[in-house]
């Protein structure tokens, strides 16, 4: 499988979103990721679910919805409703899957993920990995855009390649924080299926060119 490429709305601009996320959505990405902050389990305040509402009929590429909030089981039901294609949660705020999977009941089909940040060992989430469509590597500190990409967290991308062979499961291998051009093909060597992406193309003149230079 070619890796799948999720350019991050946090980095668009804020002022034409509609049209940022179709730009995106035609010049070839995969998902559009929205990164959903509370100014509670991070400091930072972005989307809530009429963001996802009102993208959802503009373009057909899944909305990947990435809950960085505390009490994810109350709202993930939220952004489910309002079109979301995959919800990811982190293990730092909920370590109880059934507690979201319950919430989510009515919403069979969506994508489930699982975050983990960068100081959480991975040994955290392993225990759940059978339930989850997504396991999502942080490769910087939630919160912020525009960080450093942390090149000791390929080692959790590598971990979890093993782990899904040896377990013989199927969940996508997701990374985000810092990718680009110059880091994703460490990424992808090193088991990512899915790179999520802020200024690496909403920061370039050209997304089309700024998405095909992320692809092996």
């Amino acid at each position: 499988m070619s890796a799948l490429i999720a350019p991050s709305l946090l980095a668009a601009n804020f002022a034409s979103m509609g049209a940022e996320a179709v730009a995106a959505a035609k010049a070839g990405a995969d998902w559009l990721h929205l990164d959903v902050m509370d100014g509670h389990f991070v400091p930072n305040l972005t989307f809530g679910p009429s963001m996802v509402r009102d993208l959802k009929p503009l373009v057909k590429k899944p909305l990947d919805v990435h809950l960085m909030v505390s009490r994810p089981a109350r709202y993930a039901p939220l952004f489910a409703a309002a079109g979301a294609g995959c919800l990811t949660w982190h293990i730092e705020s909920e370590d109880r899957p059934a507690a979201v999977f319950g919430a989510l009941k009515a919403h069979p089909k969506i994508r489930k993920g699982l975050a983990v940040s960068p100081a959480t060992p991975l040994a955290r989430a392993t225990p759940f990995l059978e339930k989850f469509d997504i396991a999502l590597v942080m490769s910087v500190v939630p919160g912020f855009g525009g960080q450093k990409f942390m090149a000791p967290m390929l080692a959790k991308v590598a971990e979890l390649k093993r782990l899904r062979a040896r377990k013989g499961l199927s969940f996508l291998i997701e990374i985000d924080g810092g990718v680009d051009a110059t880091n994703a093909p460490a990424a992808l060597a090193a088991g990512a299926d899915v790179l999520v992406v802020g200024t690496a193309v909403f920061g370039k003149p050209n997304y089309k060119r700024a998405i095909a230079a992320l692809r092996p």
